[in-house]
């Protein structure tokens, strides 16, 4: 089957058009640009790129067109396409009906943490041997690539050490899908994540985001309320009991059974987990914590990440992986201390002149102030900068105004760059100057930059060995990375230069 994806170089519609290819499909795709790292990748997988949208890409007429969520109802090629007959279908819908028949998804949902915990999930379950298929938002950094097919095999359901038993889930392969609440497509305004037929589900957190689409918080909480109750009553539902809007939808609207999970300490609101971590160390290398599983103490477990979200994230990695699928806790356990991370999610991008340059997805605020505390406690040594850019639909206005006043706490610099929407009315703008005026009154170095070179410019002399600088936006930061990485390097030449010339003789 010819298939083609318009919106293709998208990090979930790259991902899937690599799947159709990997099924035997033949695929082709058309964006307006093929930036790294998904336009390689694209063609790495084989997918044939087309540049702009024009319907003569639909020539010879393939047999599906996928359109993605990036596209408008004016789209030329997704028009030409509807107009002349041609079978399309949003992104969720075609990965609903051609890759998920004959396995047992596992949706990963929440406005925080998605792509790590589906990806410390898909990590698990091939640790473990059950070849499972997945489909994440990020790029794996233990995988060669952010999907794949699931391999076609019936495990024997309630393996020894499942908590609880495991579902019937467990006698069909899984498929780990990271769960995005935004919109499907223009000709079908509902959450992508109500079509992915979960059996189970994990949600890890519930907070007012994508006010473009949502702009009331009730708006939002009944996406969530859709995708639990769409789990059916034989499934499983894996849920924070540390995030009260979790515990409120879960809750009232869940069919199936419900495990919750927490951190020692967290207010579980009235939710006693079956899973339980106990925060035992924390170093540069990630953490450990000890795991309790309905009662019983499992033994102790490391993870290669740092901060108490990430160690909520794994906690339910374990408790979908052997409630869910049959994983016994321990193997489950053991798995995560080989899990190789996620691209941009703490992502230690480069080290110059000692100083540490992370790159981080982080964007809301709760996420920027997690990801901080994070970074802080993986290097307590030296100052730490925090350099972000407000660049989503929800980032740019207003709506967590007060929220980011806090959220920049761990920082011991903070440096704003423009707002990325810059055509949004004033009164809606996120209000970056009284942003900067209010973390002063707190007692916090912070600043707003006219331009990504304004910010190396003020940063690089600046910075001393032991330094960590957070580079946190949900786009490519024009380069910032390494723009920052090569004046970092090329102070540290000059550094090196210098005492030899001061010994060559006058």
């Amino acid at each position: 089957m010819h298939v083609h994806f318009i919106g293709v170089a998208g990090t979930g519609m790259g991902s899937l058009a690599g799947l159709f290819k990997a099924a035997g499909h033949d695929v082709s795709g058309s964006d307006v640009a093929f930036y790294p790292p998904m336009g390689p990748a694209l063609e790495r997988w084989g997918v044939r790129l087309m540049q702009g949208y024009d319907p003569a890409h639909l020539e010879p007429r393939p047999d599906l067109v996928v359109v993605g969520n990036v596209c408008r109802p004016t789209n030329p090629e997704a028009r030409a396409a509807i107009d002349a007959g041609i079978p399309y279908r949003s992104m969720p819908h075609a990965l609903a009906e051609h890759l998920l028949p004959g396995t047992a998804p596992l949706v990963v949902a929440g406005t925080h943490g998605k792509t790590t915990t589906s990806t410390l999930c898909a990590h698990v379950l091939m640790a473990t041997g059950r070849e499972p298929g997945f489909l994440v938002g990020g790029i794996p950094l233990g995988f060669e690539a952010s999907h794949r097919l699931p391999k076609k095999r019936l495990p024997q359901a309630g393996l020894p050490g499942a908590v609880g038993g495991a579902v019937p889930a467990a006698r069909r392969p899984p498929f780990v899908i990271e769960g995005d609440e935004y919109d499907t497509a223009f000709f079908e305004k509902t959450p992508k994540f109500w079509h992915y037929q979960p059996e189970v589900a994990i949600v890890t957190s519930i907070e007012h985001d994508h006010v473009d689409i949502y702009p009331e918080l009730d708006q939002y909480l009944a996406t969530f309320a859709g995708f639990v109750a769409r789990v059916p009553p034989g499934g499983l539902v894996v849920a924070c009991a540390a995030e009260p809007r979790v515990v409120e939808i879960v809750g009232a609207h869940a069919q199936a059974p419900v495990t919750w999970y927490g951190l020692e300490g967290d207010d579980f609101h009235g939710m006693p987990p079956e899973w339980v971590a106990a925060p035992a160390t924390r170093d540069e290398r990630g953490q450990s914590f000890d795991l309790f599983a309905g009662g019983s103490a499992c033994g102790r477990v490391v993870v290669p990440l740092s901060g108490d979200y990430n160690a909520r994230n794994a906690l339910a990695a374990i408790a979908a992986a052997a409630q869910g699928y049959g994983v016994p806790v321990r193997d489950a356990a053991a798995a995560l201390a080989r899990f190789g991370g996620v691209k941009r999610r703490q992502e230690l991008v480069g080290e110059a002149r000692g100083v540490r340059v992370y790159d981080d997805f982080a964007h809301h605020p709760t996420a920027v102030a997690a990801t901080l505390r994070a970074l802080r406690e993986r290097h307590r040594e030296g100052r730490l900068v925090a350099v972000y850019e407000p660049r989503s639909a929800t980032a740019c206005r207003r709506v967590h105004q007060q929220a980011y006043e806090s959220a920049f706490e761990a920082a011991s610099r903070v440096v704003f760059a423009p707002v990325g929407r810059p055509e949004l009315p004033e009164q809606e703008r996120l209000d970056l100057p009284a942003l900067v005026a209010a973390l002063g009154a707190r007692g916090a170095r912070a600043e707003l930059a006219g331009s990504i070179d304004a910010i190396v410019d003020g940063l690089a002399p600046w910075l001393e060995p032991g330094d960590t600088v957070a580079l946190l936006s949900n786009g490519a930061f024009g380069g910032i990375h390494e723009k920052l990485l090569a004046r970092l390097r090329a102070a540290a030449a000059r550094d090196e230069a210098r005492p030899a010339a001061a010994a060559e003789p006058a």
